[in-house]
């Protein structure tokens, strides 16, 4: 039966055209986000915000959409539905659409929270959700503009530059407009002027929209053209409904190499031939159906083979990881107080060796999780199955009564904590060290946020769970364990009212609202940086003898402000780059500024670090909270593109990169 599935499958093969991947556009930008303060609030106990988040879970489920256009909602009439739509550049291919469009939806809802209209654009696709319909409704603001940055030369005639530019895009907008359901696009080019012998664009409409909409999204953009970019040689424009660009060089694909959109029905042929071809069709259409029965059937066989095995192997993986308390006990010495090796906001670690001699760490669990043995388990799984360079890994669990074990890898170094902060053993981390660990705990970090099949969020990221190996590589502890706890973090939004976590790291959206994000963890992030060059904590200040016992993030901060910057560099830092470390202490501010929305994503922060021609936009003023505020609601662990805005519209310079 496969052989014979397989040929009928190697033949249907044969039908389906070769697909051309278009080349990347060299003029890419970093994502736009327009959270539309008019477009109204929601709460995080609403009806909407549950929508919300059904929905944007609902992305990882999606499949890629033929004609790179998404319309979405989630909801019943019974509360406030929400509804999103999302549409990718027309050379973008399916796949690749649809991981901008679940990256885009999950950003956007940690950029702009609360927020009910809020709107990104992305350099191959578009994003935004509401709390009313889309689908069908024009709509041309917010608005982003990039323009290249040079005007036409002198030597060109101006008037019929603009002439000739209008008179392309009028004839695309045309084009675009008259599209079908399915897309409205058009591309091409016209004559230009001297110095610049030929004109491209393109433009794009939601495929929703009516022509007759279309065409009034697109124009009502062409009449922006002389406000925003006269004589701009480039320029992009961007509403939530529609798009136009304009270059004097060729950005596009050509239709050839593009990602061939779905065949069209072929019409019916007439004259003395059309019985005959009724019969050939009748017979291809017989063919192609007993194909994909004998596809199925073989398909579904295989399937219950694979979900058979499947259960035999995560049970097998499961009894692998499962260790016996007694085992615990005797390789611990019975948790004896003389094999403690710390104790922390989750319970006591302590060093135990295993029978053949391999060493460990055990973690017992001080605090009750509220979750049953079952999810528990699933939970210590998922975890398990998280492996990187720069994560401690996890090695096995015990559920026992009320016990709650958790078997670590063991380290040797300990936990940086006890480097930095100490006078004498900082002097053994020279910057080569200090760096190494820098970039070790942002691609960690950098995993869990993005590369790892879960995204976990740490709440605790502090310099006391980075954990040093032999060769002093840092290995990010205690990741996951937060949501083992948390009962109050709910399925149906991003807050928690159990705050855990250490003064000095928390972000001050969760320590005194309980918001939570992948930039609570890059708030911490930055923390660590700082301590990390400057040798000092960020919850004592300058020393234990200064006078105003000024916080570390402050002191910092007016520093970098008074252009004293060098003063705030670990004096053991005698070797180094000095512009390799103000760099470090650069991207350390834009990781701790106040508002969670300018601070970057770790993907970010790696790029900085492994980029010497990425230019770094200027910080801001960081988080200071004060420790009285944030004690109110956090249960602390023990452990020691020139860009002007104007309203809805902004204009941005555009550099390939």
């Amino acid at each position: 039966m496969e052989h014979v599935s397989f040929f009928f499958f190697a033949w249907f093969l044969t039908f389906v055209p070769s697909i051309a991947l278009a080349e990347k556009d060299v003029y890419q930008f970093s994502p736009v986000f327009n959270c539309v303060p008019g477009g109204g609030n929601f709460t995080a106990n609403s009806a909407f915000a549950d929508n919300l988040y059904g929905l944007v879970s609902s992305l990882s489920s999606l499949k890629p959409e033929a004609y790179g256009f998404y319309n979405l909602s989630s909801g019943d009439s019974s509360g406030e539905r929400a509804y999103a739509i999302g549409m990718c550049r027309r050379e973008v291919t399916r796949d690749d659409c649809l991981r901008c469009i679940q990256n885009a939806g999950r950003n956007l809802a940690e950029q702009c929270p609360w927020r009910k209209q809020p709107v990104v654009w992305y350099t191959h696709c578009m994003f935004r959700y509401s709390n009313r319909t889309l689908y069908g409704r024009k709509e041309t603001a917010p608005a982003k503009i990039f323009i290249a940055g040079r005007n036409i030369s002198l030597s060109a005639n101006k008037d019929e530059f603009d002439r000739l530019q209008l008179e392309l895009m009028d004839k695309l907008k045309g084009i675009a407009a008259a599209g079908g359901p399915n897309r409205k696009y058009a591309q091409g080019s016209g004559p230009g002027v001297a110095g610049y012998p030929k004109f491209y664009g393109s433009a794009h409409c939601t495929p929703d929209l009516s022509e007759q909409d279309c065409n009034d999204c697109l124009l009502f953009g062409f009449e922006n053209i002389p406000r925003c970019c006269d004589g701009q040689i480039g320029l992009r424009w961007l509403a939530p409904s529609c798009s136009f660009r304009f270059e004097t060089g060729r950005f596009y694909e050509f239709d050839a190499d593009l990602e061939p959109d779905p065949p069209a029905a072929s019409a019916a042929r007439t004259g003395k031939s059309r019985g005959g071809s009724k019969v050939f069709i009748v017979i291809v259409i017989a063919i192609v159906l007993v194909a994909l029965f004998a596809m199925s059937l073989c398909l579904v066989l295989k399937w219950k083979k694979n979900k058979s095995v499947g259960r035999v192997k995560e049970n097998e993986f499961s009894d692998s990881l499962l260790v016996n308390f007694e085992t615990l006990k005797e390789a611990t010495d019975n948790f004896s107080p003389e094999n403690e090796l710390g104790r922390g906001g989750f319970g006591s670690v302590y060093k135990g060796v295993f029978s053949g001699g391999q060493e460990i760490a055990v973690k017992r669990l001080s605090c009750t999780s509220g979750q049953g043995d079952v999810e528990f388990k699933n939970e210590i799984l998922l975890l398990a199955k998280l492996q990187h360079r720069n994560l401690v890994r996890l090695l096995g669990f015990c559920i026992e009564g009320q016990e709650r074990i958790l078997v670590y890898e063991f380290i040797k170094n300990a936990s940086l904590d006890n480097f930095i902060f100490d006078v004498e053993k900082r002097h053994l981390l020279d910057w080569r060290l200090r760096y190494k660990m820098i970039g070790g705990v942002a691609r960690g970090l950098l995993y869990l946020h993005e590369d790892s099949r879960y995204r976990i969020i740490h709440r605790d990221l502090k310099a006391s769970n980075i954990l040093l190996d032999q060769e002093m590589n840092p290995k990010i502890a205690d990741f996951g364990l937060a949501k083992l706890f948390d009962t109050d973090q709910t399925s149906t939004n991003r807050f928690t009212s159990r705050i855990a976590g250490t003064y000095g790291y928390m972000a001050p959206e969760y320590a005194l609202h309980g918001q939570l994000s992948v930039k609570t963890d890059v708030f911490s992030y930055g923390v660590l940086l700082i301590e990390i060059i400057t040798g000092k904590r960020n919850s004592n200040g300058l020393s234990n003898d200064d006078v105003d016992r000024e916080n570390l993030l402050s002191w910092v901060w007016r520093s970098w402000k008074e252009d004293t910057i060098l003063r705030v560099i670990d004096p053991s830092l005698t070797t180094g780059s000095r512009n390799e470390i103000l760099k470090c202490i650069h991207i350390g501010l834009l990781c701790v500024q106040e508002s969670s929305a300018t601070r970057p994503t770790m993907d970010s922060v790696a790029l900085m670090l492994n980029s010497d021609s990425y230019t770094l936009p200027t910080p801001s003023r960081p988080a200071f909270v004060l420790e009285s505020d944030m004690l109110k609601n956090v249960s602390s662990s023990t452990e020691p593109l020139l860009m002007s805005s104007n309203d809805d519209v902004t204009i941005s310079v555009l550099s390939p990169r």
